[in-house]
């Protein structure tokens, strides 16, 4: 990924000048927290011409010299600043029926995924394009939404395709961070236009889907407005986590390398601040933690020239990496916030989307402790009442939102009674790897189980195979706020944190190191692999050269275990090309320069083609190689019915067919052999007090062996019919303990229906083997 040297467009029309800083507001209440919380450390929418009004209009501009003495180049950054064309964006809409038409106050999961049930996750970088094409042209190609649409899929995810990096003088530099640090309203050039994006979405719509956009509520890259922010101009600085340190205590601060523009704290350095008062100081973990490059969530920038002609240096806070200025969502000019709603209802007034990520938005609020501990940085409540407010602005426009918060089952419980629509389901995500890659399901019950006893219904969950991110094994809720409670594991009884600790010993072990390196640890959070890698790594390949076309089947047989559990509960179910395309991960010295600072997930970030629209590239248009596919592009595989897409398609029609994701998940039984789990649901469309609901069953076999078993919940009325829905037979019938029995073939699935009405049991036969053999 290169940096570009053009100068961007600059906007011409004249935004309302932000109010002057306000003065300061004065030392904070003396607030404490539990420090035990945590250790240190609708129907879819068409886009609506009525939404378009922002009157955003770009020309180029030649600028001079790079610094705040030149107005003309401070304006040149404030005309392509966020915050300035959020002033343009709210001043078009304020004031208009279309925000008033819709309700807001509460998330409404099952609203969203009847406009949205099965989600396709893409990656801009990694996609392989005609050439000549465009990202966002080829993501709107109708050949490809009509085989999203024989598929199943009704959504896309379009992943960040705003321009994101920062400004150094008058250059664009690259991203720090895949997109995720944003700096513009602009759709990248790198992956289209603003037309193409539109485009997009009208296609979506003509085969019954929509599109997912991002925000990043959390930070920004180093862009206009960090400059600004830097050059203290006007309430700029406001946006930030940022403070001014005199010039007398320049000292303390670390000097900042050539050719960089600041230098991250060290944690005496963080202490001594926070001591005299600058900072908060230590916050409760240090995320992409790495000796030398991030030891702490601060940095010092180097002297910056001000409009009003003084010199500082200010300390910026960076939950993430240091080119991700964190947002600011209590100062009292609130720029932050003015910054974030604009860049939200550009994605749907002026693009067309009809819902949001909302990235990173578990870190919104910070405050400082007053008994010595670590800051309160995660589970804050202004983070709830921030992400309310955002969420609500989303439904008052007529979309929703859906939030990746990878924190306790009660900060995803209490965020989401008012915040976002949906979760993203970290709270099993790691447990199902788990349950593959041990072949016993018992800490997988125990996730689901948890999750139900702390209110947390499946359904407002977006169950997920890979995306672009690691696959997670920090399990937050165990290590942290619940690491002192006990839990029964494997026969004995063990704390939270030695749970946690236990399960991520377990994954790593059997993922990654001598048995699989392919898959590498990322930093403290996961491991960097794709679905098929953990897979091959389950099924003892210590090399992915072994793979051979004789073993593709059985690792495409578990990956479609994998993506019955997704899809076979309430809530939405998303995969990425890398799932549809089976990738592998690329060779680690394919992209040395990118993993050379840690940054170990670009190994799964392979580009790939899904329409063999490219053939012969060998890369991405961004520069991303290809990797090795074990299952081909969709227009081939939908051709041969044996293949993943084509029995996918028979797991999400049976999906759809029966409404379970909109359906009560209302138990977790006990197995009869560890490699099962059991999942019971009421379908019900979201109505408890229907009790004549018919209910489902979901078995599934975690193990490359055949198992059989007795399944026994008090929920299952005895004298009912049991059908395997994929082969339309009945098994056999719940018996007066509740119980019936289940045979299943390696890796195999099961979608049973009970019966609605008393019926005399059959006589009794040889207990069936289900096979899948029409998934």
């Amino acid at each position: 990924m290169s940096s570009r040297d053009e100068a961007e467009p600059a906007i011409t029309h004249d935004p309302i000048d932000p109010v002057e800083d306000s003065p300061d507001a004065g030392a904070p209440a003396e607030i404490t927290y539990d420090e035990g919380l945590y250790p240190a450390r609708p129907r879819r929418l068409r886009p609506r011409a009525h939404l378009h009004a922002s009157g955003i209009r770009r020309s180029f501009a030649d600028p001079r010299v790079a610094d705040a003495s030149n107005p003309s180049y401070v304006e040149w950054l404030r005309r392509q600043s966020m915050l300035g064309d959020a002033d343009v964006l709210v001043r078009g809409l304020s004031g208009q029926p279309s925000m008033w038409r819709n309700s807001y106050a509460r998330p409404d999961a099952r609203r969203a995924i009847r406009t949205a049930s099965v989600w396709f996750t893409a990656y801009p970088i990694s996609l392989i394009t005609a050439p000549g094409q465009s990202y966002l042209g080829a993501l709107g190609s109708a050949d490809l939404w009509q085989a999203f649409e024989s598929i199943g899929i009704t959504a896309v995810h379009t992943g960040p395709v705003k321009d994101a990096g920062g400004i150094t003088g008058w250059t664009h530099t690259a991203s720090v961070d895949g997109h995720f640090d944003r700096i513009s309203t602009q759709i990248d050039p790198a992956f289209g236009q603003e037309e193409e994006f539109r485009q997009l979405c009208e296609v979506a719509d003509d085969h019954g889907g929509c599109v997912i956009d991002d925000i990043v509520p959390g930070h920004t890259g180093k862009g206009a407005d960090f400059r600004l922010a830097e050059m203290a101009y006007k309430d700029y600085p406001g946006i930030y986590h940022m403070v001014e340190i005199p010039e007398e205590s320049w000292s303390l601060l670390p000097d900042v390398p050539e050719g960089e523009d600041a230098a991250n704290l060290n944690a005496q350095t963080e202490a001594t601040l926070a001591a005299q008062g600058f900072i908060i100081g230590e916050l409760q973990r240090v995320i992409f933690y790495s000796l030398g490059v991030k030891e702490t969530n601060w940095s010092a920038t180097g002297p910056v020239l001000g409009v009003d002609g003084r010199t500082r240096r200010w300390v910026y806070l960076h939950y993430f990496k240091q080119g991700q200025p964190s947002i600011n969502w209590l100062d009292p000019t609130f720029a932050g916030m003015r910054l974030v709603i604009g860049d939200a209802l550009h994605s749907f007034s002026d693009l067309g989307s009809s819902a949001l990520r909302l990235d990173a938005n578990g870190f919104l609020g910070v405050e400082k402790s007053m008994d010595g501990t670590p800051g309160w940085s995660e589970g804050h409540p202004l983070s709830e009442a921030a992400n309310h407010i955002i969420a609500s602005m989303l439904r008052k426009v007529g979309g929703f939102s859906f939030q990746e918060l990878n924190l306790t089952i009660e900060d995803i419980r209490d965020t989401g009674r008012v915040g976002a629509d949906l979760s993203y389901d970290f709270i099993n995500r790691p447990a199902y790897h788990h349950a593959l890659a041990m072949g016993d399901t018992e800490f997988l019950r125990l996730t689901l189980r948890t999750s139900l006893a702390r209110h947390v219904q499946p359904v407002t969950l977006v169950h997920a195979l890979q995306n672009h991110d690691e696959l997670t094994y920090e399990l937050v809720h165990w290590a942290t706020r619940h690491r002192a409670d006990v839990y029964s594991f494997r026969g004995e009884d063990i704390t939270g944190a030695q749970l946690a600790e236990t399960v991520r010993a377990d994954l790593i072990e059997t993922l990654t190191g001598p048995r699989a390196e392919y898959n590498l640890i990322f930093t403290t959070n996961g491991i960097a692999c794709t679905t098929a890698s953990v897979i091959a790594a389950a099924q003892g390949f210590t090399s992915l050269d072994e793979i051979g076309e004789d073993d593709i089947d059985g690792i495409r047989r578990a990956h479609l275990l994998l993506a019955m559990f997704n899809a076979w509960q309430p809530g939405v179910f998303a995969l990425s090309a890398w799932d549809l395309l089976g990738m592998l991960p690329l060779p680690q010295d394919e992209v040395s320069s990118l993993i050379k600072h840690g940054d170990t997930r670009w190994i799964h970030r392979g580009a790939h083609d899904l329409t063999d629209a490219n053939p012969t590239a060998t890369m991405s248009s961004s520069g991303m190689s290809r990797g090795r596919s074990l299952y081909g592009s969709l227009p081939t595989q939908l051709a041969a019915e044996d293949s993943f897409a084509a029995r996918l398609t028979r797991i999400l029609r049976i999906r759809g067919e029966h409404g379970i994701d909109v359906a009560t998940q209302i138990d977790i039984p006990d197995v009869a052999h560890p490699g099962m789990l059991v999942m019971v649901h009421r379908l019900d469309a979201g109505d408890v007090e229907d009790d004549h609901a018919q209910l489902q069953v979901t078995v599934l076999n975690f193990t490359g062996e055949e198992i059989e078993g007795t399944i026994r919940s008090d929920v299952l009325p005895p004298r009912r019919t049991v059908t395997d829905v994929d082969s339309g037979t009945e098994i056999g019938h719940v018996d007066g303990l509740n119980s019936f029995a289940v045979r299943l073939a390696p890796y195999a699935g099961a979608f049973l229906l009970m019966g609605t009405a008393d019926e005399p049991p059959t006589t009794t036969q040889a207990l069936p083997l289900i096979t899948g053999s029409q998934i």
